[in-house]
């Protein structure tokens, strides 16, 4: 596996164990697709869930009609997501150089990949996800805000050197407003 914040932590839990969580979340009531709901909020007809993990968001896209594509460069949490939906499209690969040839009416980076990826690799990671947008497309990523990771500013000036204005931005992914937290879900769009 190429190297990432991720696959260099080892405090994390990965494949089964990272469901986990969300199984005892889902039997406690509460709803475990906020992102889901976020980006079918759009209307996208096509999802591109960059860092996909274990496959949660992309497998509620999928129940809801909408084709989608989980690529993530974690082997162990791409197992799992094949495991639970083996007739979706997994892809390995490394979301700096990943060619999918196919576009995608919207692009999501949920589950703080921005915090995991490599000090410096952001701009060609968000580069090459945005390369996948249909001409209206909207690249939306939810992640926390803090002293070691990509903060907004720099975040914000990112998408607009590779032509992304922003759409809006929440602190949540329920549309709660963003007044300072430490995580924001934002949207941008093609200019």
């Amino acid at each position: 596996m190429p190297a990432s914040r991720w696959s260099k932590r080892t405090d994390v839990v990965r494949g089964n164990r990272y469901d986990e969580r969300w199984d005892q979340l889902a039997r406690s009531g509460q709803n475990i697709h906020g992102e889901a709901d976020f980006v079918d909020s759009y209307g996208p007809r096509s999802v591109l869930d960059a860092g996909c993990g274990t496959g949660r968001v992309a497998i509620e896209l999928d129940q809801r009609n909408i084709d989608v594509v989980g690529v993530d460069l974690d082997e162990t949490m791409l197992q799992t997501a094949q495991g639970k939906a083996p007739d979706l499209n997994w892809v390995s690969g490394d979301l700096t150089t990943i060619e999918l040839d196919q576009t995608f009416d919207v692009a999501v980076l949920a589950g703080n990949v921005m915090i995991f990826v490599l000090p410096g690799s952001e701009k060609a990671i968000l580069s090459n996800v945005a390369s996948h947008l249909t001409p209206r497309g909207v690249l939306i990523a939810g992640f926390e805000v803090h002293a070691d990771g990509i903060g907004l500013v720099e975040y914000d000036s990112l998408m607009f050197e590779i032509g992304l204005q922003p759409a809006g931005r929440w602190s949540t992914w329920q549309r709660h407003p963003y007044q300072g937290q430490g995580y924001a879900v934002s949207a941008h769009r093609r200019i």
